[in-house]
């Protein structure tokens, strides 16, 4: 299939103007777009640009230019979904994880944008080839899930579905890896495409940790952000691993490290999701908390967050 040329990409529909829509909004102003964003919700679209207006100062701290002011002037909210896809090269589609909801929404974008965009969607859990239902274009659909915040966070995962042509995927990898994002390729559709499912297993176990006994909650956190959590902002499970294996590599941690291992993996849990667990887990945070808000806790994180992404930054690895 034939695709527009990425450099030609000058104007971004983003489906859904929420915390999620706002965030991908501010992303795609800093990297120059205009945008048009719609929302169903009259209180929605009151507070979009406000919500992209918030960004701005985290998204300078990353070297965006310009003001916030000129950023919106490249952007504009609308009621329908089909006001915002006028003149739009790109759509990352953000509505509710209502699968129903999401095949109408995207077999009408897909009516009504050229052939040879490529659509996106942010769904965290339902699968590209069950949201083609219903286009005529099912092969420029693809899934880009992005972790929160979008503005901040680097990845995206893209995947896609039954339908889905090679090229589609591969424009939306090289799109979002031409703008700073890091983008990488979902193979085969799994519930939770990749990080999620790597979220989950970790919070299962702390979570079993917790119930029977083993560690506070607290103290389950900070194993994570005050150990292997540091290692992991800088490399991934397979290549801290391959550093732990010393001169070795892999093949020395594998065969010299993975018996162990494996009696850990054995003696994992499944913790009892019940109320009295509800209990531990809210109890515990609230403790681990103290009179911190949540708005001081996403404040602290994406403080951090950017501290962290400048330091990882290319142009900060050859200072």
């Amino acid at each position: 299939m034939s695709l527009l040329d990425l450099e030609n990409v000058k104007t971004v529909a983003v489906i859904g103007g929420g915390t999620i829509g706002a965030s991908w909004s501010a992303w795609f102003l800093a990297q120059g777009f205009t945008v048009r964003c719609s929302d169903p919700s009259s209180a929605a679209r009151d507070a979009a640009p406000g919500l992209v207006a918030a960004c701005w100062p985290q998204l300078s701290a990353l070297g965006a230019s310009g003001s916030a002011q000129e950023a919106l002037a490249r952007f504009s909210i609308w009621e329908s979904h089909l006001q915002a896809v006028e003149g739009a090269d790109y759509v990352q589609e953000n509505a509710p994880e209502r699968l129903e909801l999401k095949q109408r929404l995207l077999s009408e974008i897909d009516a009504a944008l050229p052939a040879d965009r490529v659509i996106g969607s942010s769904t965290s859990g339902l699968k590209a080839s069950d949201m083609q239902t219903g286009m005529t274009h099912p092969e420029r659909l693809v899934v880009a899930h992005p972790f929160n915040p979008p503005h901040l966070i680097p990845l995206v995962e893209i995947v896609g579905g039954k339908q889905t042509s090679e090229e589609a995927a591969d424009w939306a990898v090289a799109f979002f890896n031409a703008h700073g994002k890091r983008a990488i390729q979902v193979r085969r559709e799994v519930p939770g495409h990749i990080a999620n499912r790597l979220q989950a297993a970790l919070w299962k176990e702390a979570a079993y940790l917790v119930q029977s006994g083993v560690a506070s909650v607290e103290d389950v956190d900070l194993a994570i952000s005050e150990g292997p959590g540091l290692r992991w902002a800088i490399m991934g499970p397979h290549l801290t691993f391959h550093l732990g294996g010393g001169t070795g590599g892999m093949a020395h941690f594998y065969d010299h490290l993975v018996p162990a291992m494996q009696t850990w993996w054995a003696d994992l849990g499944t913790p009892t999701m019940d109320a009295a667990l509800r209990e531990q887990l809210v109890d515990g945070v609230t403790q681990e908390v103290g009179d911190r808000s949540i708005a001081d806790l996403a404040a602290e994180r994406d403080r951090k967050l950017i501290d962290i992404l400048n330091v990882l930054s290319p142009a900060a690895k050859r200072s």
